[in-house]
């Protein structure tokens, strides 16, 4: 595997690491899959993620926090001084036990919640759950999500169809119509689209539309919640290299040269990302709202 790095020798610092670049090894996973058996592992951070105070004292609840995007951001999120509850699949077990003992060994506060999110009264328990076990809620991170490639509509099934809106839509409208309830004026509420909401492909014909359905949530909502001091925002990745696109997201031949289009050639890591979420999070951001930033290699999508 090609291990050269686009990161100049004069801007290396000791904790920057190459990134690793397309071809990947073959690899599938049934559905959701665990980052743990992915070649090569997805760096969400754990070793080059450094804190700075910025959400000292803030509670945050992370949807998808086992692994991939939301994994970096619980992690940034930690150390950046916040207390946080994941959620995620209870087949995720494997990866969510990785990430809650390693907060835990630093000494951090992070509580997992597992659950099916397509669920509303789940989504609703869940909610009520992570907010009394912090004491309070201030930060939402809507970034589970369903991605399971087809190639033609014909063979789009109902079910599917209705899994995917109800894992990226249904719930994201649940949860945050529940978490209103306790989220305070300075709150921060940050929902994960994607690139495919602007240049959908045409093999995830559902999955884009979704994300394209959480831009229009997105800035909708921040107009409505700007009275109440609460921000909304969107982050939109590029091709990231997670669990979802090894596990149906994208046929195996595309997962071997993953990322290889991007600009940057090849695809970012979830540590990449996850600083794009602390920056909507903290207060320095309080006058950003209804924005949708893009982290895509390169391309400039949005």
């Amino acid at each position: 595997m090609n291990s050269k790095t686009l990161i100049p020798a004069s801007l290396n610092q000791p904790h920057v690491e190459s990134f690793p670049y397309p071809p990947f090894e073959k690899q599938r996973q049934p559905f959701p899959g665990l980052a743990g058996k992915m070649k090569p592992v997805p760096d969400h951070g754990e070793t080059s993620y450094k804190g700075s105070s910025r959400l000292e004292g803030r509670k945050a609840l992370i949807t998808g926090g086992d692994s991939g995007i939301g994994r970096a951001v619980a992690i940034a999120f930690a150390r950046e001084g916040a207390a946080v509850v994941i959620n995620y699949l209870p087949e995720e077990e494997p990866d969510a036990k990785e990430v809650v003992d390693l907060l835990r060994s630093e000494g951090r506060k992070i509580i997992a919640l597992p659950g099916d999110i397509r669920n509303e009264k789940f989504c609703q328990k869940l909610v009520h759950d992570a907010a009394e076990q912090l004491g309070g809620l201030d930060l939402l991170v809507n970034n589970a999500g369903r991605q399971q490639f087809c190639d033609s509509i014909k063979n789009l099934t109902t079910e599917a169809f209705d899994a995917t809106f109800k894992t990226n839509v249904y719930a994201m409208f649940w949860i945050t119509k529940a978490a209103l309830e306790y989220l305070p004026r300075g709150s921060s509420i940050i929902n994960t689209s994607s690139v495919q909401a602007f240049q959908p492909s045409d093999n995830l014909l559902d999955y884009a539309q979704t994300k394209a359905s959480i831009v229009a949530f997105t800035k909708s909502l921040a107009k409505q919640l700007a009275a109440d001091g609460i921000r909304v925002n969107a982050v939109a990745p590029g091709p990231y290299w997670t669990v979802l696109q090894t596990s149906g997201g994208q046929p195996q031949e595309k997962v071997e040269k993953f990322g290889e289009q991007a600009p940057l050639g090849r695809p970012g890591q979830p540590a990449e990302i996850a600083s794009l979420y602390v920056t909507f999070a903290s207060s320095e951001t309080s006058y950003s709202s209804g924005q949708v930033w893009c982290s895509d290699g390169g391309t400039g999508t949005v």
